[in-house]
């Protein structure tokens, strides 16, 4: 994934002056780098376990980074004004990665051990396999900030993890689909 050409910055010229632009690139690479750093620890531990347990506890990993629109989108429907700073205060899921486990059970454990680990920190918690939301939707997403070692030091930014097993995420995936193709309403709960 390469900033410059991912992020195609015509949605910002609105927005932002050069020097704010050059600013909303380098909070890309921070989360970018954040994803990848938190990806890197997924397949350690799944490397890890699938050799203590003789099976891996996640089937698939994806991983990605919010477009501009979609930024811009979100900032606009909680009514805040859009610039840099905001971003960075405000959203906590430009960075995105989608573990999908075979068990609940394996789920819990990977967020366990994540969180063990001394370099992460836990910011934010939503569980909805417990709590499913009134359509029915499981899922559980964490939001941690790991810190991202550039030559300036350490800056910690979040990564939303939303951990499924592959039937919660079949069911997830279905019912976007029927929502978008019928124009349902979104479902807040």
């Amino acid at each position: 994934m390469e900033i410059m050409d991912e992020y195609k910055l015509e949605v910002f010229k609105d927005y932002f002056d050069s020097g704010e632009i050059r600013k909303f690139r380098e909070l890309m690479m921070y989360y970018e780098c954040a994803m990848l750093e938190v990806k890197t620890k997924l397949d350690v531990l799944n490397k890890e376990l699938a050799l203590k347990k003789s099976r891996n506890p996640f089937e698939s990993i994806k991983c990605r980074i919010k477009t501009p629109e979609s930024i811009v989108e979100k900032l606009a429907r909680r009514g805040i004004e859009f610039s840099v700073d905001n971003i960075e205060k405000e959203l906590n899921d430009i960075a995105g990665i989608r573990v999908i486990c075979s068990f609940p059970d394996d789920i819990y454990e990977l967020i366990n051990y994540l969180l063990e680990q001394d370099d992460i920190r836990l910011i934010a918690i939503k569980d909805y396999i417990k709590n499913p939301k009134q359509n029915g939707y499981r899922s559980l997403h964490v939001i941690y900030a790991v810190p991202v070692f550039l030559s300036s030091g350490a800056h910690y930014t979040p990564v939303e993890v939303q951990f499924r097993t592959i039937a919660m995420d079949y069911w997830a995936s279905l019912e976007h689909a029927l929502r978008y193709k019928t124009d349902l309403p979104d479902d807040k709960h």
